[in-house]
């Protein structure tokens, strides 16, 4: 009989080539345990990876780290972001799970911080950020409740840089899709394109969401509740997929199932590489639906009741990313000046 240990963690990830495997862990965020629940070795590393946690000295950030995920702050987030989370704690607990809490107040910590940092961004600058915020996060709940006198990860500044500033798709890349494009994916692209949700919620919406003119949903990530008027583009499309619908989703993969995130993503680039588009994202579409709305000449406020962006995103995405280089907006504002001219003008 197999016995289910108290406190493990399984995560299930599909390969490319459409298999699945499973992996163990003692705890979230806890070390990976080999083989499978019953094994002898599986028994054995789970007892000692417990052994070990619960001798962990209370002056280590490993204390800090272990407190944190008994935290209401930690049930509270997403489970996509505690997944993402309880790997990048595997890699602070490696590096410096027994690093003294006493001596995170010596400027040295913070150099040696930021050395690790540098030395993850030799495989992924991304990565290394992601990992040493989440870090920087934990540290200043610590230190907000008194439990250490100094955070050294504050304001690390970023390595990566993302360069998508010039990366919305235009009337001509969505004309390459769908020239190609099987109807689930146009569905996919719609959806984005005139909602400028993200892609697992978009993934994860039932039709029961959906009421024949508003969409309702809460996002996972920020928990903001978002009501969204269907555009009538949209709204046609949808109308004829619920009379042949086949799941609880909105958007199904062929077989009328609904899409694992891995399995659209797949299909995804596989349409994007037969359409030759490159360069190009899923989520750019996010950002494309914040720049169409602003070119339509939606206020800011009216672009975040939409996409639940706070007023601060939506402002940093139009200034940052979009519209200092998008000629149309350039245009807009001119034939704008141009009917106030002729307005205002005094004749001879």
């Amino acid at each position: 009989m197999r016995v289910k240990l108290k406190g493990t963690n399984q995560i299930t990830k599909r390969l490319a080539n459409g298999k699945s495997v499973t992996y163990y862990y003692a705890w979230k965020g806890g070390p990976r345990l080999p083989g499978k629940p019953g094994d002898p070795e599986f028994i054995e590393a789970y007892n000692k990876a417990i052994g070990q946690k619960a001798e962990s000295r209370s002056d280590t950030i490993q204390s800090l780290l272990n407190r944190y995920q008994d935290t209401p702050k930690w049930g509270g987030l997403a489970e996509r972001t505690k997944k993402d989370y309880c790997s990048h704690i595997r890699k602070i607990e490696t590096a410096f799970g027994d690093f003294p809490i006493s001596a995170l107040a010596d400027r040295r910590a913070r150099a040696a911080f930021l050395e690790w940092r540098d030395t993850m961004a030799t495989t992924s600058r991304r990565q290394a950020d992601y990992v040493f915020a989440t870090f920087a996060s934990i540290l200043a709940w610590a230190y907000d409740r008194g439990l250490t006198d100094a955070n050294p990860c504050e304001k690390p500044g970023k390595l990566y840089r993302s360069g998508r500033a010039e990366r919305i798709w235009t009337q001509a890349d969505e004309s390459a899709l769908f020239a190609i494009a099987p109807a689930r994916i146009q569905v996919a692209y719609l959806m984005a394109a005139w909602t400028g949700q993200r892609q697992g919620d978009l993934l994860r919406l039932p039709w029961d969401a959906y009421d024949g003119t508003h969409i309702r949903l809460i996002q996972s990530k920020t928990q903001r509740r978002v009501v969204i008027p269907v555009a009538s583009t949209l709204r046609s499309v949808l109308d004829g997929e619920a009379k042949r619908r086949t799941a609880t989703t909105i958007l199904t993969t062929s077989r009328g199932n609904s899409w694992t995130s891995h399995g659209f993503s797949a299909s995804w680039r596989k349409t994007l590489a037969k359409a030759k588009i490159s360069g190009l994202t899923f989520h750019d579409l996010r950002g494309t639906a914040v720049t169409r709305l602003a070119i339509a000449g939606c206020e800011v406020p009216e672009i975040a009741t939409i996409t639940g962006h706070s007023l601060k995103d939506v402002g940093a995405i139009l200034d940052a990313h979009y519209l200092s280089r998008n000629t149309q907006l350039a245009e807009s504002a001119i034939m704008k000046l141009e009917r106030h001219d002729k307005k205002t003008k005094i004749p001879n």
